[in-house]
């Protein structure tokens, strides 16, 4: 498939399988949309689907595999980054339960939730704003993956309660011209630095419903502004 590749640093090699991911290079032109159904509320507000659904699925489900793997029998804590992360922390999730009842040992593992706003239409904010985290003292000596796309400040609220260790799955890891941006430990996906939809991801809680990841145009970005 042109445009897609496996990388993987010198970094990450030393890191075992964190930090791998599938890089989607900045002249890939994306899918029609004439090969995929969507919503038809969305026609005229989308240019093209960048990772088709199928093709997000089958990569949580390798994710699930890593994190298995290098996680161990640890009993873990996953903590599901809203409103943009919750259709990528079910699956991952689903995945992961499946592997565990197919294992050795059935690993314990719990849910929770918080929320993270960094964007208003399409710019992100200075301040990212948390919302919950009423149990994070619970979190103290647990084994937490993270799934989410905006970490630096939830995990500085984490930290502090000195979990036993903290592992970021990220659906999207976006290619920025800021040389110290935030890498997880996991990722599905790196992609250019486009405003993508879809997958539960939102433009101003539009779009959540759309299963594919998709590039909204200009027209979509008026249509929804606020």
């Amino acid at each position: 498939m042109a445009g897609l590749s496996s990388a993987r640093s010198p970094a990450a090699a030393a890191a075992g399988r964190s930090g791998r991911g599938v890089v989607i290079s900045d002249d890939w032109p994306g899918y029609s949309l004439d090969l995929f159904t969507y919503p038809q509320h969305y026609y005229g507000d989308l240019d093209y689907v960048l990772i088709p659904h199928g093709i997000i699925v089958d990569r949580i489900e390798r994710l699930a595999k890593d994190i298995m793997q290098d996680i161990g029998y640890n009993d873990i804590v996953v903590l599901c980054v809203l409103k943009g992360g919750y259709k990528f922390c079910a699956d991952l999730v689903e995945h992961i339960k499946n592997l565990s009842r197919n294992s050795e040992r059935f690993i314990s593992m719990k849910v929770d939730f918080v929320r993270v706003k960094s964007y208003c239409n399409d710019q992100s904010m200075q301040d990212t704003q948390i919302i919950g985290g009423e149990d994070f003292p619970k979190l103290t000596g647990k084994d937490i993956v993270g799934t989410g796309r905006t970490m630096r400040a939830l995990l500085n609220n984490i930290e502090k309660y000195k979990p036993k260790m903290i592992k970021v799955a990220s659906l999207l890891l976006k290619r920025t011209s800021q040389p110290d941006g935030y890498r997880p430990d996991y990722y599905g996906f790196e992609i250019p630095d486009l405003f993508v939809v879809g997958y539960a991801l939102d433009y101003n809680e539009h779009f959540r419903d759309l299963n594919h990841i998709c590039v909204i145009n200009n027209h979509g970005k008026a249509k929804y502004r606020v």
